[in-house]
């Protein structure tokens, strides 16, 4: 490397006949005393200079057009040698290409290869926007380690470099690129190999590389364009490798949520079943609201309905958990009152904060399906539709508060008539919560009633029925509703 490319721009020469030694990073006059040998005349000791010392001259801009690592005695072009044997003043004639201050490069090199003929030539090289590239060299693994930091974008493999530790031992010609992937796996990684070997090259382009160059056609322009090429093909693979992790989580978090939402236990008996759900948060498949319909061994089907304040990932969490609680608690024997009890312990002890509460209705139809018992925790009651007669609620007068509200809240069980046929419709807030037209009216329960009154005059039934209910209840909305909606109906027919 030239003389001059070691020291600071623009120093002064040493004078004639002055000593010299290599001080952190530059050459310094050397003004130690001497020590006299057997015929009194001084002598001064070569200092070799650290082949990794020519770092800073390339990353400055300092750098001579053609710049080559050379080996570890500094034959090429220059350097120690020159000052060996032609002095200081020789060395100090040397043209250089300076980089005006304060300018920034864009992107760093990092070339890994021992070459000890020093035919290996990196030449100077701009990047997109004409600044230089920034060049590091190291002559082996352990080198490479140290000066791969962040502000490295792209490495230049010899894959002639000998491999190291157990790697050695193996007949694997590419032990030292992987070892480098694995050293490396967020930069890009340029093989370099020798002319005419086009199969190893493209071999190290399907291990991991980014690109492959032959040794003797290394030239700036061809090096810098597949440095930015290796630079943006590896920002390209990371992104679509973090689309294809995104997706692929996207796709396992719907199989959970599927996965958690309920299936109804109605073996043995004759009502139909149908219900319809819609999470208010975009793109999710489950929300705060909830539902689940069993049927236990004494014949009685078991219907429950509730809504978890809020509409996030974990109300929706929690209201898996009071589902599942309550599926538990039917199948043990418990009802009324005393289950409610049970689940608001639940609540209290999985929510994340005092605040959160929830609404449930709970309805326990008798195994003559004549008959039912009605519990509501601060939630709408539920519509039944008679034939001959208009739809209506269920009576609601003497329901308890929403669970996690008070401590030691009671929950009365009413016990209502149901008839010979019928159809019983549960369901939450967000369907009777959505807008009707531009204004800040409600839709409420009355406009419900209303609303499914005409549909099943229109003659719907089942899942058209609650299809045509959840549509107009958007559509009055005048778009999508921001609350989960969920219903369930249970229909019975002689």
């Amino acid at each position: 490397m030239p003389l001059a490319d070691c020291r600071a721009p623009r120093r002064t020469p040493f004078p004639p006949g002055a000593r010299y030694r290599y001080g952190p990073r530059r050459w310094v006059e050397d003004l130690r005393p001497t020590t006299p040998s057997g015929g009194g005349k001084e002598q001064t000791m070569p200092v070799p200079i650290p082949r990794q010392r020519a770092i800073p001259a390339v990353e400055s801009g300092q750098a001579d057009a053609a710049f080559s690592p050379g080996g570890p005695s500094g034959e090429s072009a220059g350097g120690p040698a020159g000052h060996a044997s032609g002095g200081p003043a020789e060395a100090t004639t040397a043209p250089r290409a300076t980089t005006p201050a304060g300018s920034t490069t864009n992107l760093t090199l990092l070339v890994i290869e021992d070459d000890p003929a020093g035919s290996l030539s990196v030449p100077e090289m701009l990047d997109a926007a004409g600044k230089p590239i920034r060049i590091r060299t190291a002559r082996n693994l352990t080198e490479a380690e140290r000066l791969l930091t962040d502000d490295v974008h792209c490495i230049l493999l010899d894959l002639a470099l000998p491999a190291q530790g157990r790697a050695a031992e193996s007949d694997d010609e590419l032990a030292t690129l992987k070892h480098v992937l694995r050293l490396a796996p967020r930069h890009a990684v340029l093989a370099l190999t020798a002319s005419g070997d086009a199969e190893r090259g493209a071999e190290a382009v399907r291990v991991g590389a980014q690109d492959y160059l032959f040794r003797d056609e290394l030239d700036g322009r061809l090096l810098s364009r597949a440095i930015r090429y290796a630079v943006e093909r590896k920002r390209s693979d990371k992104a679509e490798r973090r689309l294809t992790e995104s997706r692929l989580r996207a796709q396992e978090n719907a199989r959970l949520e599927r996965g958690l939402l309920p299936t109804p236990l109605l073996e043995g008996s004759s009502l139909r079943f149908a219900a319809r759900y819609r999470p208010g948060r975009s793109r999710a498949l489950l929300g705060g609201d909830f539902y689940d319909t069993v049927r236990t061994a004494d014949g009685t089907v078991h219907a429950m309905i509730g809504d978890v304040c809020g509409h996030g990932p974990d109300e929706a969490a929690l209201g898996v958990e009071l589902r599942i609680a309550w599926r538990a608690l039917t199948f043990a024997g418990m009802c009324g009152d005393e289950l409610l009890s049970t689940l608001q312990q639940v609540l209290e002890h999985e929510r994340e904060n005092d605040e959160i509460f929830a609404t449930l209705c709970t309805v326990d139809i008798a195994p003559d399906g004549r008959r039912a018992g009605l519990c509501l925790a601060g939630h709408p009651s539920p519509l039944i539709a008679r034939p001959g007669r208009p739809a209506e609620l269920l009576p609601y007068e003497n329901g308890g508060p929403a669970l996690g509200l008070l401590p030691g809240a009671r929950w009365p069980r009413q016990q209502v008539e149901l008839g010979g046929e019928w159809s019983l419709m549960l369901y939450t807030d967000g369907l009777i919560e959505g807008r009707v037209g531009e204004g800040n009216q409600r839709l409420g329960q009355d406009g419900m009633v209303d609303m499914v009154r005409r549909q099943l005059a229109e003659g719907l039934r089942g899942e058209d029925l609650l299809r045509a209910a959840v549509s107009e209840v958007r559509e009055l909305n005048g778009g999508e509703l921001t609350d989960d909606v969920a219903v369930l109906l249970l229909d019975r027919t002689p």
